[in-house]
C-alpha cells in the first residue's frame, strides 16, 4: 500500500464522518440559534429553556435521520472491505 492510498482511505473515512455528523451539527446550530433570539427577546436567562428544546431537536432529528446515516456508513464500510485485495499490494 503505497502512502497516497492511505491518505485516500483516510481522507473518505474524514468526509464520510463530516457527511454523517454535518445533519445533526447543523440542527443543534439552527435550533440554538432560535434559542438564543428568543432569550434575548423574552430577557429570560435560564439554562434549561435553552438546553431541553436542544436536547429534544437533537433526538428527534437524531431518530429521523438514523437510516440514512447507516446507510452512509454502511457503504463507507462495504466499499472499504470490498476491496481489500487492493489493499495488500
Amino acid at each position: 500500500m503505497t502512502p497516497e492510498f492511505a491518505v485516500q482511505i483516510i481522507k473518505q473515512a474524514l468526509v464520510t464522518a463530516v457527511w454523517v455528523a454535518a445533519p445533526l451539527l447543523l440542527i443543534g446550530f439552527v435550533i440554538g440559534i432560535v434559542m438564543n433570539v428568543i432569550q434575548i427577546a423574552t430577557s429570560m436567562q435560564d439554562s434549561a429553556f435553552s438546553t431541553a428544546p436542544r436536547l429534544a431537536a437533537f433526538f428527534v432529528g437524531f431518530v429521523l435521520l438514523l437510516p440514512w446515516m447507516l446507510n452512509r456508513l454502511m457503504t463507507y464500510t462495504t466499499t472499504l472491505f470490498g476491496d481489500l485485495s487492493r489493499y495488500a499490494k
